[in-house]
């Protein structure tokens, strides 16, 4: 298995990463682990806790936390929300049941918290969904967020400050844009474009947002027999200076 989605939460000195295994299960021998939401010690990196996403196939790929320390992760074959309630010992399946977050093969991918709000996009289909947190904890009606200009591809995102999204694109050459959500609209402005490698994560440490250029184009089409492989290339993760929220 391979670690996708990764939050550090300084308020509560913990690492979240997400384990799975990408691509179809092997046509013989036996299936691959359930993809699973891993706790870490931030300072120690001492394993806390482990918990299996519930749905057959699923594919935990990001992270996000609200307020109440309620955890929620992407489950990106599925195209549905999981959520680990502060204090539970099992995930469960939150929001996108009623295929509200799209079809299989949407890829489900980044996932933020804005507000009363877990907001998550879809990779492959180039869009933004908001779903209420509900006074009782559960999902209201997940809603598509239309932005002023196509968001393409977006993968890894983080929420900054009350009302924005930083999102790395994977389209346009690759892009961290910043968008300013309005109720069910929203206001992309691109902050820094060329990402050839693939933008695939963002975080954000004081006034400085640093992109992860993941080179995904090598794992989705990898060598065929007989060719040889590409000369490597160092990973990325570069400093863009973003200001304040």
């Amino acid at each position: 298995q391979g670690i996708f989605g990764v939050l550090a939460d300084d308020a509560t000195n913990t690492l979240y990463a997400c384990s799975g295994t990408f691509g179809p299960p092997p046509a013989a021998g036996p299936p691959p682990p359930p993809s699973t939401l891993h706790v870490f010690d931030l300072g120690t990196g001492a394993p806390k806790a482990k918990y299996p996403l519930p749905e057959p196939g699923a594919f935990c790929n990001d992270i996000a936390i609200d307020a109440g320390g309620n955890v929620y992760v992407s489950d990106t074959n599925n195209m549905l929300v999981g959520r680990l309630a502060k204090g539970a010992t099992t995930i469960e399946t939150w929001a996108g049941k009623d295929g509200a977050l799209g079809k299989k093969g949407g890829v489900l991918d980044g996932i933020a918290v804005l507000g009363d709000r877990v907001i998550v996009n879809a990779l492959m289909a180039s869009k933004l969904y908001a779903v209420p947190i509900g006074a009782d904890g559960k999902a209201g009606k997940a809603v598509e967020i239309k932005t002023d200009r196509v968001v393409e591809r977006p993968d890894g995102m983080r929420s900054f400050g009350a009302t924005d999204l930083l999102i790395a694109e994977g389209g346009g050459g690759g892009r961290l844009s910043r968008v300013t959500v309005t109720g069910d609209t929203g206001k992309a402005v691109t902050v820094k474009e060329g990402f050839p490698d693939g933008p695939v994560a963002v975080t954000v440490v004081g006034t400085t947002a640093y992109v992860l250029e993941g080179q995904l184009g090598l794992m989705m089409n990898p060598p065929k027999a007989g060719e040889a492989p590409p000369a490597p290339k160092p990973y990325k993760a570069t400093a863009v200076e973003v200001g304040k929220p």
